[in-house]
């Protein structure tokens, strides 16, 4: 066991309920196919970090996908909400002894390996690590005091996160180290601005 901890949450890969706004747009199976491949890059940008590993999922463990028998400890969400559910696997992790903790989504196709690594770096002198992500939330959260504070009070999946999540750790005479804005995949835009995935 190490010192510091990442928690990389996914939702299971079924049809028609993931990347549900894009859906709209492409359709159920397009969709699956391009969270499909966000959870391969984050596989891919994951597998040499040092930290150790943790993979929340949001129904069930599945009995095999990329992430068995690959260095990562997996382990199933719980909670009503993504506040709730996020609290509860930072107090589960941090419970278990490490001094570091930090997660990670599976929609951000500009996150980079050297993006985690910078973000404990800084927690070693930082009461928070926060990457922004363009549509105002957030694509990494890192704490070495486990707070429950910081999912409370906000409403997920809006522009309104990223602000609020840094006004409570002001709040609370906490600081932070702000990590540069990346883009989320959530809709068609986002698709076509990244230029990753080609929609035939």
């Amino acid at each position: 066991m190490t010192k510091e901890a990442l928690i990389i949450f996914v939702k299971n890969a079924e049809l028609g309920k993931v990347k549900t706004r894009l859906a709209k747009d492409i359709g159920d199976e397009k969709a699956l196919e391009v969270y499909l491949e966000l959870l391969q890059h984050t596989k891919d940008i994951t597998a040499d970090l040092v930290q150790d590993k943790y993979v929340f999922y949001s129904s069930f463990i599945p009995e095999n996908d990329i992430f068995s028998n690959a260095g990562y400890i997996l382990k199933q969400q719980k909670g009503d909400d993504l506040g709730e559910r996020m609290s509860n696997a930072f107090e589960e992790v941090v419970g278990l002894g490490y001094e570091r903790a930090a997660i990670i989504g599976s929609d951000c196709l500009e996150l980079e390996a050297p993006y985690i690594e910078k973000g404990f770096e800084c927690l070693a002198f930082r009461d928070f690590i926060i990457g922004p992500a363009r549509d105002g939330g957030y694509y990494l959260l890192g704490m070495k005091t486990f707070d429950s504070g910081i999912f409370k009070g906000i409403e997920w999946s809006t522009s309104s996160v990223y602000k609020k999540t840094t006004d409570y750790i002001e709040s609370q005479n906490k600081d932070f180290h702000k990590l540069p804005p990346l883009s989320d995949v959530d809709t068609i835009d986002d698709l076509g601005r990244l230029k990753t995935l080609i929609i035939e």
